[in-house]
């Protein structure tokens, strides 16, 4: 009885090694068993829980261009290291009407903030192009809360006074009120006390620039093309974009743009950008 028990255990054993090697488990370490993915074996599925399938960024990024009738940008170089545009404590605001830089980059910018277009927004949302925001007061306190989801994106929150008036007119103490009382204003709407200004219609004078120190601003910002509603206007004799262009368009609507929209306005001036070989990069990185 004993030894037929002991046969028995003998085989049962015999049987379940094998088994295991078969099966490939209990083998030595580096074998088959230590990589998961080994004899065409998938990987883990804890690489991928849910089992959807990985998120194709060039396509959804054409799919967005698409839609607005445009091919999707190039990326922009890396930052500069150090910015090209800086000021030192004790040195007058510098004035910039683009950057030193050899990288085919230009900036937009978008003054005041008349026109509150939500498709604007799904447009920036969907094509995530930086753009920095110049911003009135007296035409965005009716609807603070429509350029934070702009902000949100990273775009610039820029200061272009409390009432747009023409500086050159007013004393370095009424200066000092338009461009500080705008510096708190928007810290308090947006989180963040702006670096760069704009004078309203680009006057300034020396009281401009010395008022924008006392506010904490780092550069006083003008432009070297505006965006008309189709068309660009061009300060150079050559009528072409160059490195480091500063571009100036404005939150207009139909009733100023004679029956464009906002979107349709943007559209033109990124295929104008597309156009002549540049991309768009961040001010905020370079100034």
């Amino acid at each position: 009885m004993t030894l037929a028990v002991d046969k028995k255990i003998v085989t049962w054993a015999a049987l379940t090694a094998a088994a295991l090697l078969i099966s490939g488990c209990g083998g030595p370490a580096g074998a088959d068993s230590a990589d998961p993915t080994a004899a065409g074996r998938p990987a883990s599925p804890t690489a991928n829980p849910d089992g959807a399938k990985a998120p194709d960024r060039a396509a959804e990024a054409s799919a967005a261009y698409r839609k607005w009738g445009l091919k999707p940008f190039a990326a922009p170089p890396a930052p500069p290291k150090t910015k090209p545009v800086t000021r030192k404590p004790g040195d007058p605001v510098p004035v910039i009407s683009d950057i030193p830089t050899k990288d085919k980059v230009v900036f937009i910018t978008i003054d005041d903030g008349a026109e509150k277009d939500p498709e604007f927004v799904k447009m920036m949302q969907e094509l995530k192009v930086p753009v920095t925001m110049f911003l009135t007061d007296s035409a965005i306190r009716a609807d603070y809360g429509y350029f934070k989801p702009l902000a949100a994106l990273g775009n610039g929150v820029a200061n272009h006074t409390l009432t747009h008036p023409n500086l050159r007119t007013l004393s370095r103490s009424a200066q000092q009120r338009e461009i500080c009382g705008q510096q708190t204003k928007l810290a308090k709407e947006y989180g963040t006390t702006p670096r760069l200004f704009r004078p309203p219609y680009g006057n300034w004078n020396e009281d401009t620039r010395a008022a924008a120190g006392e506010c904490g601003v780092d550069a006083i910002v003008l432009w070297r093309e505006s965006m008309q509603i189709k068309n660009m206007q061009y300060q150079r004799g050559d009528r072409k974009l160059h490195p480091g262009d500063i571009i100036l368009a404005h939150f207009r609507g139909p009733a100023e743009l004679k029956g464009t929209t906002m979107t349709r306005m943007t559209a033109d001036m990124l295929r104008h950008i597309q156009e002549q070989g540049f991309t768009v990069a961040r001010l905020e990185d370079y100034a």
